[in-house]
This record gives structure tokens, sequence and C-alpha cells, in this order.
């Protein structure tokens, strides 16, 4: 199974955080699952660590890449099928990340981790 990565459990994953419910662990753990992580997550990671909001043991985009690959994830590019998708969304959810992550699922038919329980509401499939 494919799965996507919402921006909060990637960190939340890499450190060990063992509040991660346990089916959310469960899949990343699986190495029958595809994991990715979408650029739209590594660009908001970005932003937080350059606010001052998130504090990283490394650059991002080292962060990113280096975790990625020892984790045996994948990136997830961002398409213009995404993008076109985010125009048709509903506004249940204002985050811009967020609804771009939405978008991505819903185009490519992706369950998403996450704790949001708002991506229920764009018919995603949730893990959590």
């Amino acid at each position: 199974m494919r799965v996507l990565l919402d921006t909060h459990v990637f960190p939340r994953w890499v450190e060990g955080d063992r509040a991660l419910p346990a089916k959310a662990r469960a899949a990343l753990a699986d190495r029958e699952n595809e994991c990715l992580i979408s650029l739209v997550s590594a660009w908001e990671l970005a932003i937080k660590a350059g606010l001052g909001k998130l504090k990283l043991a490394l650059p991002v985009q080292r962060y990113v890449v280096e975790h990625v690959a020892a984790n045996g994830f994948r990136m997830l590019d961002v398409r213009m099928a995404h993008v076109g998708r985010v125009e048709t969304l509903d506004p249940h959810h204002g985050d811009p990340f967020d609804r771009l992550l939405i978008a991505q699922a819903l185009e490519d038919k992706l369950p998403i981790v996450t704790a949001d329980p708002v991506f229920r509401k764009y018919g995603v499939k949730r893990i959590w």
C-alpha cells in the first residue's frame, strides 16, 4: 500500500515519538508499504524552521533528504493535477499546505497518516 505522511508525522516518526498511535507506527514501519513525503511537507517544515517554530537536528534540506533515504521513504512531487485538484476542494480546511496534501491524496488515491480529522471530510482515508 502507498501511504502519504502529513507534515507533522514525519519529524515525529524520525524522532521516535512513542505518542504516535500504534496504527500509524505500524503503517510506517511496514516495509511492504511505500511511504511518501510530499515536497509540500518539506516546504512547510522549512517555513516553520525558518520562523523558529520548529527545531530540527539538521537544516531542513539535509533533514528531509537524509531521513527519507534512511527510512526507505520516497518523495512525492507536486504535479499540476494536484494543484488543479485544490481548486475543486470544499473549504473545510483553511491551511494551504493541508489542502495541497488532501489534493495529492485524492488525486493519487492515497491514504494519509495524520492526526487531523478534517481530512475525512474530503473522503481521504485517514490512518491514525
